[in-house]
């Protein structure tokens, strides 16, 4: 039994030596080696994949970052009406200010913009210093209507201006004599009863349309400065003004005491509740400079005016420049209390045509391109003598719009330096009237003064409506629904 068992034994190894299919005998150890071989190679082209695409990975974040980092400006902005809506925050805050130096803008480049569902406008560069854009059709003949008739509706006020220096009369227009009591009230801009130097430059561009002719503004200047105090009282300022004298004519030491009118204005608010040709304005006003509706619609109220015959505008800056000792009007709330001049801060001016004129009264760029800015060119701003030879004339057109920027991108985002080339003024009336509106974007160089008034003013908004909510009685909810 045993021996058959070897037998077969025998026979098995046998078949296996001579069968050429059987497969060697592989040590174990070489089988282990191989398999760690393959999965080195394996392992080490994984590596690199991932390591690639977590490279990749990388820079596009870093990209990402400098791209948000360059293009959203100094920071977001708070929404004035106490949230931020959508277009303040997509918006980011920067001001889109178009850069003169691109190639796409020349003087004559007309460019398509979008302000209303399903219609486009055009809108053509007319001037690079300042940069200034003209927009036909920007409101419908209808539109223009309504603006023109809420403005009568609520009144329009005289806006004055002196009389020339040389006491020159001007045929067809009223001339209105002003007591000493009422110059001196309409000069003190802060109603203490005093007279500083800050509050006759202030004067010379106020926003009401009243301004001192250069020489009556230097003997107010001189007579102040004569006084110990640095102030005037009303009694000092007899001494300088003199009412007796015969109107339009002027002695050693005093001033005219006649101002002739020469337009009529008045402001529309264009907040909730206003007429709502009033707010699609704002909200297209918005559309066309692309800046945060916080910005716009905490900005001054449309200041609508109507020119007669003879009517003029003598050319100066809608906006200021910016120094230690004065604040912004429109941000003082949250300014800074040392600083005693107020003056209007106003990143852009968008000029709306309400009707057009037969004859004369043309917005007049006295110094519009001009290769340099020269001091001599304040000569040009008497638009009786010298408005044929302003730089730049534009046709009042009902319907067409003006937009120019007062000043120059500081180049971060933010607005910087007035441009001294956005002089500007109106060309007297010859034949018919002329309607027109004014709507400034107010700006604070100061960018954080900005915010803070936007905060400012978010907070008072919020306190304002818990205020009103919790006033509420059951009753009044009653009979206001």
């Amino acid at each position: 039994m045993e021996a058959a068992q070897e037998y077969l034994k025998e026979q098995d190894e046998f078949n296996d030596s001579n069968n050429p299919s059987s497969p060697p005998y592989n040590s174990p150890f070489r089988s282990t080696r191989l398999h760690i071989q393959r999965s080195n190679v394996c392992s080490r082209a994984y590596f690199v994949v991932v390591m690639v695409f977590f490279h990749v990975y990388i820079l596009n974040v870093i990209a990402l970052l400098l791209y948000v980092h360059y293009n959203n400006g100094p920071g977001d902005l708070v929404s004035g009406e106490g949230g931020s809506s959508a277009a303040d925050t997509d918006n980011g805050n920067s001001l889109p200010h178009p850069a003169p130096s691109s190639r796409e803008i020349h003087v004559g480049h007309v460019q398509r913009v979008s302000l209303v569902p399903d219609k486009t406008h055009e809108m053509k560069t007319l001037s690079l210093k300042p940069l200034l854009f003209e927009i036909p059709g920007f409101l419908s003949e209808e539109e223009c209507r309504v603006v023109v008739q809420l403005a009568q509706l609520k009144g329009l006020m005289d806006s004055q201006a002196t009389a020339s220096s040389q006491g020159q009369e001007e045929s067809n227009q009223p001339l209105l004599s002003l007591s000493t009591e009422e110059v001196f009230s309409l000069l003190d801009l802060n109603q203490d009863g005093l007279l500083q130097k800050h509050e006759i430059v202030s004067h010379s561009h106020s926003q009401d349309g009243t301004w001192l002719s250069p020489d009556n503004l230097r003997q107010i200047l001189t007579g102040l400065e004569s006084c110990p105090t640095g102030m005037l009282t009303l009694g000092d300022f007899r001494h300088v003004y003199d009412v007796s004298q015969h109107p339009g004519q002027e002695k050693d030491g005093k001033l005219h005491s006649r101002f002739r009118q020469r337009s009529k204005h008045t402001w529309l608010y264009q907040g909730p509740g206003s007429h709502h040709v009033l707010r699609m304005l704002r909200n297209r006003v918005t559309s066309l400079t692309r800046l945060p509706s916080a910005l716009v619609e905490l900005s001054e109220p449309l200041q609508v005016i109507r020119y007669e015959h003879g009517d003029f505008t003598n050319a100066h800056y809608d906006s200021s420049t910016s120094h230690s000792e004065t604040t912004c009007a429109h941000t003082q709330l949250a300014g800074n209390t040392s600083a005693l001049t107020e003056v209007p801060c106003r990143y852009l001016t968008i000029l709306f045509y309400l009707s057009s004129v037969e004859e004369g009264g043309e917005a007049t760029f006295p110094v519009a391109d001009n290769r340099t800015y020269e001091e001599q060119v304040i000569d040009l701003t008497d638009t009786q003598e010298t408005c044929s030879r302003g730089n730049l004339r534009i046709k009042s057109t009902a319907g067409t719009a003006l937009l120019w920027y007062n000043h120059l991108s500081d180049g971060r985002g933010w607005m910087g330096e007035l441009d001294e080339y956005s002089l500007h003024g109106d060309c007297p009336v010859r034949r018919g009237v002329k309607w027109v509106a004014n709507s400034w974007v107010n700006v604070d160089p100061d960018y954080q003064q900005q915010a803070r008034y936007q905060r400012l003013v978010a907070q008072r908004h919020q306190a304002k409506s818990s205020m009103d909510y919790q006033s509420l009685s059951h009753s009044d909810l009653h009979q206001d629904l």
